[in-house]
């Protein structure tokens, strides 16, 4: 059986069965003049299928000659997904990879036993001003996958399945839901869509997914007779048959969930792993910093400066 933190085995009954089992406020930092909203993990829940990390970057407009400028740094674990609304990212890393994400493309990073990448808004871009909204998430790697070798995956928006209807706009960026399935493939069962909602439109979850969630971007939207506004995780009971309707003003909203992960991970930095000596054998790889033949590699084109460990 699949672990979860959240179920229980005593299953409750009437007044007591709540459609919704978890609601997330994610905590926001301010980056200077960059708001980050992150949901997970929170005190709440350390993952929603096998999604441990969820960010919400901007919306953020950036004057002529800024923009985020994220250094080189290592991932181990885990897989990152960078999925854009708004504004560009130039991707870097240690594969060679060198490319600029853009709105509605998936971006799939498999760190394994290790990757270095860099994130920036730099070169002729910052010639103007910018702006940028978007998604990073994190998902967590099984076991049987924590030392795969790395990998970095590209697929445009056009090449994404995208599902309309009855004042629905779904765009499946992972995983399969609603008779589709997205052409990147997954390191575990995933569901990972973008739904834009007319007014008062209602979007039958998939149920077909132990895990489900919902992260309202914008509008509002209506759960078993609850309303919830935008900056808000729903984290949905396994198996139940639900359904999310738009408010007034419509509603976008991003559908995550999938397969529960095989344990709990350990989370420090960067890094995800399901043991603590997985996490201390990489943080002293990076501190040791042998680029050249070490566990860990700069990216080509972006290797003068890197991010160090933190001291704890």
């Amino acid at each position: 059986m699949s672990w979860n933190p959240a179920l229980d085995p005593d299953i409750p009954f009437g007044d007591a069965v709540d459609a919704i089992e978890t609601v997330i406020i994610p905590r926001a930092r301010d980056l200077g003049g960059f708001e980050v909203r992150r949901a997970l993990p929170s005190a709440r829940r350390q993952m929603v299928g096998p999604f441990i990390f969820f960010d919400q970057m901007g919306p953020a407009e950036f004057l002529t000659g800024s923009g985020i400028d994220v250094r080189p740094h290592p991932h181990i674990g885990l897989a990152t997904v960078t999925y854009l609304l708004r504004g560009r990212i130039h991707h870097r890393d240690s594969l060679g990879t060198d490319a600029w994400i853009a709105p509605g493309e998936v971006n799939l990073m498999v760190a394994g036993q290790g990757i270095t990448h860099s994130e920036r808004m730099d070169g002729p871009a910052r010639t103007a001003p910018q702006s940028l909204f978007g998604l990073q998430t994190w998902l967590a790697l099984p076991r049987d996958q924590e030392d795969a070798p790395a990998r970095f995956v590209n697929a445009p928006a056009a090449a994404l399945p995208l599902i309309e209807g009855e004042g629905k706009s779904v765009r499946l960026i992972l995983g399969h839901a609603w008779g589709e399935r997205a052409p990147v493939a997954t390191p575990s069962e995933t569901l990972y869509a973008d739904a834009t909602l007319a007014p008062h439109a209602r979007l039958p979850l998939p149920d077909d997914h132990e895990d489900r969630g919902a992260y309202i971007l914008s509008g509002e939207v209506t759960v078993a007779g609850q309303t919830f506004a935008p900056g808000r995780m729903l984290v949905f009971r396994p198996g139940d048959s639900l359904g999310l309707t738009a408010g007034p003003q419509g509603a976008r909203l991003m559908l995550l969930g999938g397969a529960t992960m095989d344990g709990p991970r350990h989370i420090w930095w960067n890094f995800v792993a399901s043991s603590k000596d997985r996490i201390d054998a990489a943080k002293e790889a990076w501190r040791a910093g042998d680029w050249a033949y070490g566990r860990f590699s700069l990216p080509p084109g972006d290797s003068q400066d890197f991010i160090p460990a933190p001291d704890t």
